[in-house]
């Protein structure tokens, strides 16, 4: 094409062929927050930012699966699969995206322990669980919220990290640096004040992470 250009002749349409992926060996695992306190704004700027970054990603080629999150006290636990490993990034997986809603309550640690899990089976040099949350643990049961729900989030990370996991947490909450660096550690998670601005700074963040 470059030859083509200097010489004054138009360039040719077949450029690009194929993604052949070298380098890249990733495995991405998006855990989103559907607590009930992400209802309204923070609802849809969640699915704009999970779009933009599924797009990224499919453009990338990096393996990656979205699941949301919720739950009502330890006999309520729930995840819900949106796009499975394996699954193709289409109209169906970007319906579900879309249809992300609201439901109980910021329990972390089960749905951690449970999407490392299914980290654990890809085969892939480089794992990745990023969380996009609105704020810190938190149950309809009194006991885990405070001391108890950070413990035991910050327990499903340490053990997500034995199994060669690496742990990520991108939240709007303002409240964040007071109990994220000893969940995630200093280094480990992304502060987005400006709601408005969470769809753009996701792909930013995960750039960052991956470079």
């Amino acid at each position: 094409a470059y030859a083509d250009a200097r010489v004054g002749l138009e360039m040719g349409e077949r450029l690009f062929t194929r993604r052949q992926q070298d380098d890249r060996n990733i495995a991405v695992m998006l855990m989103v927050d559907m607590s009930g306190s992400t209802k309204g704004w923070i609802n849809q700027a969640e699915r704009e930012a999970l779009i933009l970054l599924s797009e990224a990603l499919e453009t990338l080629g990096d393996r990656f699966a979205v699941y949301g999150f919720s739950g009502w006290t330890r006999k309520r636990c729930e995840v819900f699969p949106i796009k499975r490993f394996g699954e193709p990034y289409d109209d169906l997986a970007k319906g579900r995206i879309c249809g992300i809603e609201p439901r109980d309550y910021t329990r972390m640690g089960a749905p951690i322990r449970h999407l490392t899990g299914l980290l654990r089976a890809e085969d892939a040099r480089i794992k990745l669980l990023i969380t996009l949350s609105d704020g810190k643990p938190d149950d309809y049961d009194p006991a885990y919220r405070g001391e108890y729900g950070i413990e035991d989030t910050r327990q499903a990370l340490f053990e997500a990290r034995l199994d060669g996991v690496h742990p990520f947490c991108i939240t709007i909450d303002e409240q964040g640096p007071e109990y994220l660096p000893h969940m995630y550690g200093a280094a480990n998670y992304a502060l987005v004040a400006d709601v408005a601005r969470l769809p753009a700074k996701v792909s930013e963040i995960y750039r960052r992470l991956t470079s």
